[in-house]
C-alpha cells in the first residue's frame, strides 16, 4: 500500500514539473492587415475655393450714395467721395466729402410762407479726417467655390460741416462692414453720426446727422 501511494505521488509531481517546464506560447502580435481593417478613414471631400486676397497697394478711393438725417430736417440723399491710406492691417486713415440738402421743417411746413432757410442755405457739405480700425475679421461663402474677405471696422474723426451759411466743427463716429469682391474691389456699408452745434431754432444745441451710405472703393 505504501509502495503504491509512493508510486502516484511520483508519477503527479512529475507530470506537474513538466507542465511547469512546457514553453508558453506567446501572443501573436495584431496582423497589419487586422489593424488596417479596424482603422476608420473617413473620406472628406474637400472644396476647392476661390478666396481674393488684399491688394498689396495702400491706397483706396471710391464714391459713396446713400440716407442723411439732417436733424429737424427731415431725412435727404446723400452723395460723397473717400480716400483711404491703410497703414497697418488693423488701422487705416480716411479723408472724406459728402453733401445733402435739408428738408424744410415740420414748422415750416405748417406756417404756411415761413421760411427759416433759403435754397442755398439748405445744402449741407462735410469734409472729414478720421482714422479707422478693423475688427472682427472673416468670411463670406457663397455657393461651394468662392469665399471673401469681410471686416467689421470702428472709425471716428473730426471735420467741419457748412450748414445754413455757417462753418461748424464736426465730430463723426461711426461703424463700417467691408467685403472684398476681388483683389482690388471692395464693398462697403457704413452708418455714421455727425456731431455739430446748431442755433437755428432759437437755443443752441448739439445736433446728431445720422448717415447710412453704400460704397464702392477701388485699391490702388
Amino acid at each position: 500500500m505504501e509502495n503504491r501511494t509512493r508510486f502516484l505521488f511520483l508519477s503527479t509531481a512529475t507530470l506537474l514539473g513538466s507542465l511547469v517546464l512546457l514553453p508558453c506560447k506567446a501572443a501573436e502580435p495584431l496582423g497589419d492587415n487586422l489593424r488596417e481593417e479596424l482603422l476608420i478613414e473617413p473620406e472628406i471631400a474637400r472644396r476647392e475655393i476661390e478666396e481674393p486676397e488684399i491688394d498689396s497697394e495702400d491706397f483706396e478711393v471710391g464714391v459713396y450714395a446713400g440716407l442723411m438725417t439732417i436733424e429737424d430736417f427731415g431725412t435727404s440723399a446723400v452723395y460723397g467721395a473717400r480716400l483711404a491710406y491703410h497703414g497697418t492691417e488693423s488701422i487705416f486713415l480716411e479723408a472724406a466729402i459728402g453733401t445733402s440738402e435739408a428738408n424744410e421743417t415740420s414748422f415750416e411746413l405748417l406756417g404756411g410762407d415761413v421760411q427759416l432757410l433759403t435754397d442755398d442755405d439748405r445744402k449741407l457739405t462735410y469734409y472729414n479726417l478720421s482714422a479707422g480700425y478693423n475688427i472682427l475679421p472673416g468670411e463670406v461663402f457663397l455657393g461651394g467655390k468662392y469665399a471673401y474677405n469681410s471686416q467689421f471696422y470702428l472709425i471716428a474723426g473730426i471735420g467741419s460741416t457748412r450748414f445754413a451759411g455757417d462753418d461748424e466743427f464736426t465730430v463723426n463716429l461711426g461703424a463700417g462692414y467691408r467685403l472684398l469682391i476681388s483683389d482690388w474691389l471692395t464693398l462697403h456699408l457704413d452708418a455714421r453720426d455727425h456731431m455739430f452745434e446748431s442755433d437755428l431754432l432759437g437755443e443752441t444745441k448739439t445736433t446728431h446727422n445720422f448717415e447710412l451710405h453704400g460704397s464702392l472703393t477701388f485699391f490702388f
